[in-house]
């Protein structure tokens, strides 16, 4: 699995990736973030989360350097003890809510994608 961002032939990069970028041009290349760290800008905390989204549910956007540009995500934390300037690295998981909680079909819908890990480094 891929965590991928959309570079654009003026040179910049978008995730998620769009059809058109800033200038109006159609997606050049892809660029897979799960590759990078990224450091976290802002962070929060939320107690009161949609049906099957885990409670807590701490988010964070994160600033990814790509070669001298900055790509932002936002996206749910493996944890509650993140803080700003953290460093961290995205890790796929299987569920990031629970399939049967919502109000559609478990099968119209993916359920995996990626969260933001402390790294160790």
């Amino acid at each position: 699995m891929t965590m991928d961002a959309y570079e654009y032939e003026d040179g910049s990069i978008s995730y998620p990736g769009h059809p058109r970028g800033p200038g109006g041009s159609e997606p050049v290349g892809t660029i897979d973030l799960s590759e990078y760290t990224a450091e976290v800008v802002t962070w929060t905390t939320s107690m009161a989360t949609p049906p099957g989204v885990r409670e807590p549910n701490t988010l964070a956007i994160v600033e990814f350097d790509v070669e001298g540009t900055a790509v932002r995500a936002i996206g749910q934390v493996t944890t509650d003890d993140i803080e700003t300037g953290d460093e961290v690295e995205p890790v796929h998981v299987e569920e990031l809510r629970e399939p049967g909680a919502g109000i559609r079909e478990p099968e119209s819908q993916d359920w995996d994608g990626y969260r933001f890990e402390p790294s160790d480094t």
